[in-house]
């Protein structure tokens, strides 16, 4: 049998054919799966996808009108897959539901680190030969209040790192972390209260529609003065035009950001020749105290590995009739 497998990063493609060897037949392609790619799966009963890919009612018909049974998506969030849809045509979905979390974790913290130090401008002026300090002032994380918006596994990753700095931890989530909670010190609070007292905010929930825009033009009015945004999750979190405005104002230290919520189309292709049309990610790349990265917080090849490994799981699990904890429309 061969797999179609959409959205193919050069670094993937070797750990990719590693892990399918002896298995199946795999035919990669670099091309993201939507309404314009959607055909090439013609005659494929298994493709997979990422976290990129287009998979609405549109997409996901054409896929089965092709013959397509399977989506093996190589990511945690699926909210780019319309799943009622899926399972009315038939379709089996399946994610990774678990990998690396400290490969999110460490990245999330990295960015934290280059917007505190100004890590992006200094490197640019040292290109240059330009050694002057002005305007790289940093702070000292020890000694800050975190907010960690969503405990899970990354978000305890991160706050890990955090307690090794020497910093006090505050918490929302739906449910609390007792490893959090109990060995890290962390006080759960509402989300106002966290917003309002930390100096570094790091978002660690998935999108969802009660998270879509959790952080809109109220939630960055609450937050203190001179703090750190940092989202390495998922950007619909973030209300982007709210953002542009407040940092127009002055009033956040900086702001890192791995994730945006019009990526799809931008983030993994080359923009550099044709620029790009979006008015608000353009400005938010032009303020100087803002470091936008494109999704890459995942990418380790420990991470990577780990995605892949489940992926060819999945993909077993649907050949035999079985279902596991990755399964999010199972075979009718």
């Amino acid at each position: 049998m061969e797999i179609l497998v959409y959205g193919v990063q050069a670094d993937e493609k070797p750990l990719l054919r590693a892990a399918f060897e002896g298995r199946h037949e795999i035919r990669l392609m670099e091309e993201f799966l939507n309404r314009n790619t959607a055909p090439l799966a013609a005659g494929h009963e298994i493709v997979s996808t990422s976290v990129n890919a287009q998979l609405d009612g549109e997409v996901l018909r054409i896929l089965a009108a092709g013959g397509t049974r399977m989506i093996a998506q190589r990511s945690t969030g699926f909210n780019n897959i319309d799943l009622e849809v899926a399972a009315e045509l038939g379709l089996t979905v399946a994610r990774v539901s678990y990998y690396s979390p400290y490969a999110v974790a460490e990245f999330a913290w990295t960015l934290a680190l280059a917007v505190n130090r100004r890590i992006i401008r200094a490197a640019h002026r040292t290109r240059e030969f330009d050694f002057r300090l002005d305007g790289l002032m940093g702070r000292d994380i020890h000694g800050m209040t975190i907010g960690v918006i969503g405990t899970g596994k990354i978000g305890e990753c991160f706050s890990r790192i955090a307690h090794g700095f020497g910093t006090r931890l505050l918490g929302w989530d739906v449910a609390e972390n007792a490893c959090c909670r109990d060995e890290l010190g962390m006080k759960y609070v509402d989300l106002e209260t966290l917003l309002a007292e930390s100096d570094v905010v790091s978002l660690h929930v998935p999108l969802l529609p009660a998270t879509h825009h959790l952080i809109d033009a109220e939630a960055l009015e609450r937050m203190k003065p001179g703090a750190l945004l940092i989202n390495s999750s998922r950007g619909g979190l973030v209300d982007a035009n709210a953002l542009v405005e407040t940092l127009r104002t002055g009033k956040l230290g900086g702001v890192g950001l791995d994730v945006y919520e019009e990526e799809t189309g931008l983030f993994f292709f080359d923009r550099s020749v044709t620029g790009v049309a979006d008015d608000t990610l353009a400005r938010l790349m032009t303020i100087p105290n803002v470091v936008v990265t494109s999704h890459q917080a995942y990418f380790t090849s420990t991470a990577v590995g780990q995605i892949i490994d489940t992926t060819v799981g999945n993909v077993e699990d649907y050949l035999a009739g079985r279902r596991s904890e990755n399964t999010l429309v199972p075979a009718p």
